[in-house]
This record gives C-alpha cells, sequence and structure tokens, in this order.
C-alpha cells in the first residue's frame, strides 16, 4: 500500500503555504508518521527545510520541466517509502506559463495528473466572508482540481475565525484548521527565497514551534485522512544522465544547488557522488572522472573562495584531463572573477574568460529550455533540455569562448546562445531539471 497524498497550496505567494506545511510535516513525524514532501516547480531552498522537517529527503516535481512519466514515476517512488506525501504548491495554486495543456509548471498540473486533493491555504488578514468568494472561484476554476479543504491563516480572534469559517462551510468545504496571526513563526528571507536551512541559526527549534502551532490549529487527522494513493508507476529514469562514473560534486553552503532527482538518478544509473566543500578548501577528488559545480551562494563568499588555495588548484588540475560543468554560482565561480555586492572583485578560477557581478544586479528569473551546442557534461551536442534561471548577476566581461547552449524561455521564444565552453570546462546561469522528451533536436 502507497502512502496517501494531498496538495497544500494557496491563492498567491505569501499566504503562509511553507509555514504550514512545515508544520504539518513535522508535527506528523513527531507522531511517528513516516513523510515525505515534494516542492511543485524549481525549487531548492525549500525542499531542504522539507528535508530538516521529515527527516528525509527533499524532492521537486515540475509539470512544465519533467516529463510526465518521471513525474509519475518520482511520486510514486515518494509514496512507497511513506505514510503522507505532502506536495507544497509555489506561488498561487494555478500560476504558471500559458503552452502545453498540463505542462504549465503549475501545482494544478499535478493535482490533476495526479488525481490529489488540494487544501487551500488562505491569509484573511483583512477580510472574512469574501474568503469565501475566494474558496469559491478556486474550487470551480478548473473541474480537474478539487478543493478539499481550507485552512486559514492569519486569524486575529475568534469572531473573525467564525466569520469566515460559516461563510466557506456553506460552500460544502471543511474548514480543516485556523492559524492564529499572534504567534505567528516566520523564517528569514533572503532575495527572493528563505535563507537556507543550513545556515538557519536555530531551525529545530522554530520546526518544533512550527510543529506545535499545527498540532494545536489544525485538524491534522482530517488532513490526511483527505489524501488519495499515489498510483504506482515504473522506475524513474534519469532526469539527466550522469555525467560520469563518479562524479566530483562541489556541496556546501555556496554551492547548494543540486536538485535530489537529478543525484538519484544518477545514483539509480549506477553513479558514485563523491561531494567535496570548497568553503574548507577541498578539492575535488582525484579517482573522479567528471566534476559538477552546482548553484548557490558563491558571492557571499567570494573572498573565502579566492583564498581557498586547494580547492582552485584541484579543480584547474581536474580540468587537464577530465570535464568541469558548473551551473550558475557554479559556472560564475568557473569565471576570471566575482565582484560581491560591496563591489569587491575576488580572483576565480579563470577557466572561462567571463566575470561577473553581484553589485550590478539584474534580475534573470523564469523557465527555460536549451539545446547544448556541443557535447558537455549536459549530454552530447544537440540534447535538449527543461529547466530554469534565477539570479541577480550580471556578466561584466563576457570573455571569448564559445557559447554552450542555444537558450529559449519557456514558451520557445528564442534568446539567444548562453554560456560558454572552453575546452573540457561549460557552464552557464542555466539550472537543467531534465531532458526533454524528445532528447535531441536542432532547436530549442
Amino acid at each position: 500500500m502507497t502512502a496517501r497524498a494531498f496538495i497544500i497550496a494557496a491563492p498567491r505567494s505569501g499566504s503562509g503555504k511553507t509555514t504550514v506545511t512545515l508544520g504539518v510535516a513535522a508535527a506528523l513525524r513527531a507522531r511517528g508518521v513516516r513523510v515525505r514532501v515534494a516542492k511543485s516547480g524549481p525549487d531548492y531552498i525549500d525542499p531542504a527545510f522539507h528535508a530538516a522537517a521529515t527527516g528525509r529527503p527533499g524532492l521537486n516535481l515540475d509539470s512544465f520541466a519533467m516529463p510526465p512519466a518521471l513525474i509519475d514515476a518520482l511520486a510514486a517512488e515518494a509514496a512507497e517509502a511513506a505514510d503522507t506525501v505532502i506536495i507544497e504548491a509555489s506561488m498561487g495554486l494555478f500560476d504558471g506559463i500559458e503552452g502545453e495543456a498540463g505542462r504549465s509548471g503549475a501545482a494544478a498540473d499535478l493535482a490533476a495528473r495526479l488525481g490529489l486533493p488540494v487544501a487551500l491555504v488562505l491569509d484573511i488578514s483583512g477580510q472574512s466572508q469574501s474568503a469565501a468568494a475566494v474558496v469559491r472561484g478556486f474550487a470551480g476554476h478548473d473541474p480537474r482540481v478539487r478543493i478539499a479543504g481550507v485552512i486559514l491563516n492569519q486569524v486575529a480572534s475568534e469572531r473573525h475565525r467564525a466569520q469566515a469559517s460559516a461563510a466557506i462551510a456553506a460552500l460544502g468545504i471543511p474548514i480543516l484548521g485556523s492559524l492564529p496571526r499572534d504567534g505567528a513563526v516566520r523564517l528569514p528571507e533572503r532575495h527572493l527565497g528563505l535563507v537556507q536551512a543550513e545556515e538557519h541559526p536555530a531551525l529545530a527549534a522554530q520546526l518544533a514551534a512550527l510543529a506545535e502551532r499545527a498540532e494545536k490549529h489544525i485538524d491534522l487527522d482530517a488532513l490526511t485522512a483527505l489524501g488519495a494513493p499515489v498510483n504506482p508507476a515504473g522506475a524513474a529514469p534519469a532526469a539527466l544522465a550522469p555525467p560520469g562514473q563518479r562524479i566530483a560534486l562541489a556541496r556546501d553552503v555556496a554551492f547548494s544547488f543540486a536538485y535530489e532527482h537529478v543525484m538519484a538518478g544518477w545514483r539509480r544509473a549506477g553513479a558514485e557522488i563523491l561531494p567535496f566543500s570548497p568553503l574548507a578548501d577541498e578539492a575535488p577528488d582525484s579517482a573522479a572522472d567528471a566534476c559538477w559545480l552546482p548553484g548557490g551562494y558563491p558571492e557571499l563568499h567570494g573572498e573565502r573562495l579566492a583564498q581557498a588555495f586547494r580547492f582552485l588548484d584541484g579543480v584547474r588540475t581536474f580540468a587537464r584531463t577530465r570535464p568541469v560543468h558548473g551551473e550558475c554560482g557554479g559556472f560564475m565561480v568557473l569565471g576570471e572573477a566575482i565582484e560581491d555586492a560591496e563591489g569587491r572583485s575576488h580572483p576565480m578560477l579563470g577557466l572561462l574568460g567571463h566575470a561577473t557581478s553581484f553589485a550590478r544586479r539584474r534580475l534573470n528569473l523564469g523557465y527555460r529550455r536549451a539545446v547544448t551546442l556541443h557535447a558537455s557534461p549536459l549530454g552530447p551536442a544537440g540534447t535538449r533540455l527543461r529547466g530554469h534561471e534565477f539570479h541577480y548577476a550580471s556578466v561584466t566581461q563576457a570573455g571569448d569562448d564559445a557559447p554552450l547552449v542555444a537558450l529559449s524561455d519557456g514558451q520557445g521564444k528564442e534568446m539567444g546562445p548562453a554560456g560558454s565552453r572552453r575546452g573540457r570546462v561549460s557552464g552557464t546561469f542555466f539550472h537543467a531539471i531534465a531532458t526533454d522528451g524528445q532528447t535531441y533536436g536542432a532547436s530549442p
């Protein structure tokens, strides 16, 4: 028997989805329930909090970037080793990009494809009975998506709760909980997300506080009872082919943006992952046959990385004979220098000719499609990929390396060549989530 699963979503960002999800997950874990949480859409940070709350690896499910068969397999795999699976939505429940039906990136796609009910977290500050109109709209917006219950958030008083609850109950949709405004737990934020779980100074205490609020103010039995079973599926295909048999993976708070489904896929394919910490001045394992520098926050640690000579010399030596690939922050470190937010320039690996700046910020955010122009750790030339970009850093020196990919936005609008390649070294701001179902092709 597989786990029962449900989705926690909201009408918009900032409604309290993440704190509710963490509180419910931590409270269920404290009851002895095996919980697995997945994040809908591209996100590296929330899954790390999910892992801390559940004691199980975080996971992403992305209806835009993942082929449907991969979503089915990952969801089924998560359900096999859990009693309850929770999917936390991103932004608003129906928010995604226009294009292919069922592949917008919205959590509503997952609800429809996997047949899962939705618990809607509703921030009712500044309204009472009007909240019912919002619920009515969400309940009737898409017949494939079932709103199975509502959790009220930011409730100011018992009178406030009673007014909103009565109006929503009249729709036949149960109220699963009411979280008071007083005593709300807030997690520290950075850029457009939370400060990383690994950097949180009091994570255990805040998770305990969230669990206590969830246990006190949410009917956890009713919430878990509304879950639906996840259909079994075949073994999950590798989202990305492993770039080697033994992969040296940079891993610390400066290089933490590696998707669990990608790492798990590499392991299932027989690859061994050998983590090392650039911030601890560690070099990639000399036994590895490929090196992967994921994204993260290298701009926050520029001075320390510039002094990590064993790391710098180790990667340079590695690159003479074996492939090295960097994504986003890893791509920045492969370049000549990083300028931090205070305008100080720090020399980096210099394996590619570009330089980047966090002082001259420019937000790049959104789904992307890419086709590789050359063979690299991302795959042979012509490999079609889906993923995303999210960075503030700008390129202040382009260098003269060959581009790595032809990039387009999520809807297929061409954005031109991107990334860089020189010999065995490659990198791009583009974060790959999975190969596109067609795998190879001439255009994005």
